[in-house]
């Protein structure tokens, strides 16, 4: 049975949740580094990129799993060098670099505003 994932303070404009869940299988849809509190992304990197993540952390632990569960992020940029600012929320997130995520990082962003944006498959262990 098919379970849609929501998060407060993140949606999406089209009848979409921000992610679906099938037994142990969460995927989401895009995520991007929205503000919950005003709705709009910052105009810096770095701002939008820690509110992606805080995005997946919470979309991933409200479908009952925690980033550990995280199998691979895709993860779309407006400038892939600046990749360091990625790496830093990154390692944040996925601190052990024995058990990290597959990444696949590419060019291009939805819209002119949107400098980062991802998308998440997790695979939640059974509790």
């Amino acid at each position: 049975m098919r379970k849609s994932i929501n998060i407060a303070g993140f949606k999406h404009v089209n009848p979409i949740p921000n992610a679906s869940r099938i037994g142990n299988l969460v995927m989401s849809g895009l995520v991007i580094g929205v503000d919950p509190q005003t709705g709009k992304v910052a105009p810096e990197l770095q701002q939008q990129c820690a509110k992606m993540f805080e995005h997946v952390r919470s979309i991933v632990e409200t479908a009952g799993g925690e980033p550990k569960d995280i199998i691979k992020m895709s993860v779309w940029m407006a400038n892939p060098d600046d990749r360091d600012v990625l790496n830093a929320e990154w390692s944040k997130m996925f601190p052990d670099p024995a058990s990290r995520p597959a990444r696949q990082t590419l060019a291009g962003t939805i819209r002119a505003d949107v400098l980062i944006q991802c998308d998440v498959t997790a695979v939640i262990s059974a509790n």
